[in-house]
């Protein structure tokens, strides 16, 4: 029962610290340095669990072939398209695809 309850707590904790945010932020206008250091907070955190998702328990890097070409992929995809969906696509497929194969 206490498992339940952690779990419980910490569903009710979330909701309410968002929407405390949302209902704090309803009425007023957010300055544009805020608005345009909000575009990077997306890309940022992708970046983080990519690293994170590299580093082995041991703390050393951890890349493999599959990781390599699919991380070039996405790259490309990325630069030519500008599109957040088409470059993950394209980097898990190759992912997927080159750990299928080796």
């Amino acid at each position: 029962m206490t498992t339940f309850l952690a779990i419980l707590a910490t569903g009710i904790g979330t909701y309410f610290s968002r929407s405390l945010f949302i209902l704090s932020l309803a009425n007023r206008r957010i300055p544009a340095p805020v608005r345009s250091a909000l575009d990077h907070v997306g890309p940022s955190v992708l970046g983080a669990l990519i690293v994170t998702m590299l580093i082995g328990p041991d703390g050393r890097v951890m890349i493999g072939y599959a990781e390599v070409t699919a991380l070039a992929v996405a790259s490309l995809v990325a630069i030519k398209t500008r599109n957040h969906i088409l470059t993950l696509i394209a980097g898990m497929s190759v992912f997927w695809l080159i750990r299928a194969l080796l």
